[in-house]
């Protein structure tokens, strides 16, 4: 069985580099952003863990703990972490499972051996405080992740699950949002938009921002 959005995220014992990792407990009651990354000592991924450290800020904002994995042993993520560290002037400041024996690659179905058939791709998984998985990217080796995109659609998960709205192609935080078809009733509408909405097709009302 894969993985889909909706699923109850696969928990797991494993070591990394700020000690033994239970992941459902390490998630607790936050948000988590699980990713993985081919290889240590490679300049794609380099960027990409420098990349995640630095938004650590933006995480804490939006609940969230940042967690890597490769099939690199933890005494090899130690090592690298010295590059990272001193290429992209940041501090780590997350773990990054060990995975040599890839028990959390193939749980998650991160080695994909139409590409290798021993490292993983650039997976990303969005997993709420339920342990749900919310949001699913893959992405091949070459490419490296932008995650402004991911903070983007977290704001996005995060909104919708509070208000009744969906956010249209390219939105933002702060930008006006989409109210869910199943809605109808104008007092409701009234009583849960109190900005107002316009309604550009039956199916189609786009309403003010909700949210703070």
């Amino acid at each position: 069985m894969g993985l889909h959005i909706g699923s109850v995220a696969p928990d797991f014992t494993q070591e990394s580099t700020e000690g033994t990792i239970r992941f459902h407990d390490w998630i607790g009651d936050k948000w988590a952003i699980l990713f993985s990354h081919p290889k240590d000592f490679t300049p794609v991924c380099t960027t990409e863990l420098g990349t995640v450290a630095k938004l650590k800020p933006e995480f804490d904002k939006r609940n969230i703990k940042a967690i890597g994995v490769s099939v690199d042993d933890v005494e090899s993520h130690k090592k690298w972490i010295k590059d990272i560290e001193e290429t992209q002037n940041v501090k780590l400041n997350f773990p990054i499972l060990g995975d040599a024996d890839k028990k959390v690659a193939k749980l998650y179905d991160m080695i994909h051996p139409e590409w290798n058939d021993t490292l993983t791709v650039r997976s990303v998984f969005v997993i709420d405080n339920n342990k749900k998985i919310r949001l699913t990217l893959t992405y091949p080796a070459s490419t490296g992740r932008n995650f402004q995109e991911i903070l983007r659609s977290i704001d996005s998960l995060q909104l919708t699950d509070k208000y009744s709205v969906a956010t249209g192609a390219d939105w933002k935080k702060g930008d006006d949002c989409i109210i869910v078809p199943s809605l109808q009733d104008p007092e409701v509408l009234k009583q849960k938009f109190p900005k107002g909405y316009k309604v550009v097709k039956p199916y189609l009302r786009i309403t003010p921002y909700p949210g703070d």
